[in-house]
C-alpha cells in the first residue's frame, strides 16, 4: 500500500513537471493577439496558435525576457476574435493545449494628445485623440490640488469640460478607454491611463515661479532699507558731534550796522 502512495506521488510529480505553463491571450487595439505566459529558467517554449477555420501560424515575434521567452504577438483580423482561438505551448515533452474565446478580451491602447483649453465661457475643456472612432467608451479622471480623484464616464465624445473652474487650483485629468459593450467589450479590459494635462496655478512654472521669487526679494530689500535708515536716524539723534560732521551747520548771516552805513556811502 505505500509502495502504491510513492508511486503515484511520483507519478503526479513527474505529471506536474512535464506540464507547461498557463498561456492568457487578449486583442490588443484590434490590431493583434498577444499572449503570454509565466516566466521560466529551463529554456524557451514553442509557441504555435491558429483560428477556427485557419492554418497553424509559429509564432515569428517572441515577447524577450531576461533570458528566455513569456509571451508572443501575432497578426489578427478584427473578424476573427468572434472565433474560437487555439494555443499550444510546448517544450520536451511539455505540452499544454488550450482554447480561448477572444470576444470581449479587448485592450486598446489610451488616448494620446490630451490638451486642455480655457473656453470662452469660463469652463476648462479637455480633448484627447483615440484610434478608433466608433465602440468606444471613455473614462475621465481628475482631481484638484492633489486631492482624490473624480471619476466620470464620456460615451461619446472626446472631450470632458470642468465647469468654473478656480485660478487659483491646479487640475490634472487623465483618460483611459475601452470598447463599448454594445460592441462586445468587457467592463474591466480598460486602457492605460493617458499622459496627465495639467492646467492652474502650478502649470506656468518658471515664469510664475521667478516673478514670485522676484516680489519676494523685493519685499526683502525694502525691509533692510527701512533698518537701515531707521538706524541712522537713531545715531544722528544720540551722537550729535557725527551729526555735525555729517550735516554741517550753516551759519546764519549777521547785520552789522557800521557795514550798512559804508554800503549806504558808496551807492
Amino acid at each position: 500500500m505505500l509502495a502504491l502512495l510513492l508511486l503515484l506521488c511520483c507519478l503526479n510529480g513527474y505529471l506536474l513537471a512535464n506540464k507547461a505553463p498557463d498561456v492568457d491571450c487578449l486583442v490588443v487595439d484590434l490590431k493583434y493577439v498577444s499572449c503570454s505566459w509565466k516566466k521560466t529558467t529551463d529554456g524557451n517554449y514553442t509557441f504555435t496558435s491558429w483560428f477556427e477555420k485557419e492554418t497553424v501560424h509559429e509564432c515569428v515575434e517572441y515577447l524577450p525576457g531576461n533570458s528566455t521567452h513569456t509571451g508572443c504577438n501575432r497578426p489578427y483580423v478584427e473578424t476573427q476574435r468572434f472565433d474560437t482561438f487555439h494555443t499550444v505551448l510546448q517544450r520536451g515533452d511539455e505540452r499544454r493545449e488550450q482554447e480561448h474565446q477572444l470576444k470581449m478580451k479587448v485592450k486598446l491602447n489610451p488616448p494620446t494628445n490630451v490638451t486642455v483649453k480655457y473656453g470662452s465661457d469660463q469652463n476648462l475643456w479637455f480633448y484627447w485623440n483615440q484610434t478608433h472612432k466608433k465602440c468606444v467608451e471613455s473614462e475621465v479622471r481628475y482631481r484638484k490640488k492633489q486631492m482624490k480623484w473624480e471619476h466620470s464616464r464620456v460615451f461619446t465624445d472626446k472631450s470632458y469640460c470642468i465647469n468654473l473652474p478656480s485660478n487659483n487650483s491646479r487640475y490634472e485629468l487623465q483618460v483611459r478607454n475601452k470598447l463599448d459593450g454594445g460592441c462586445g467589450g468587457a467592463p474591466d479590459y480598460w486602457s492605460e491611463w493617458s499622459e496627465p494635462a495639467i492646467w492652474g496655478s502650478n502649470n506656468s512654472t518658471e515664469s510664475n515661479h521667478s516673478g514670485g521669487s522676484m516680489s519676494v526679494w523685493s519685499l526683502v530689500w525694502y525691509v533692510m532699507g527701512a533698518i537701515v535708515l531707521i538706524l541712522l536716524v537713531m545715531m544722528l539723534l544720540h551722537h550729535e558731534r557725527l551729526r555735525i560732521i555729517l550735516i554741517p551747520v550753516v551759519p546764519k548771516p549777521s547785520l552789522v550796522t557800521h557795514d550798512i552805513e559804508e554800503w549806504f556811502q558808496f551807492s
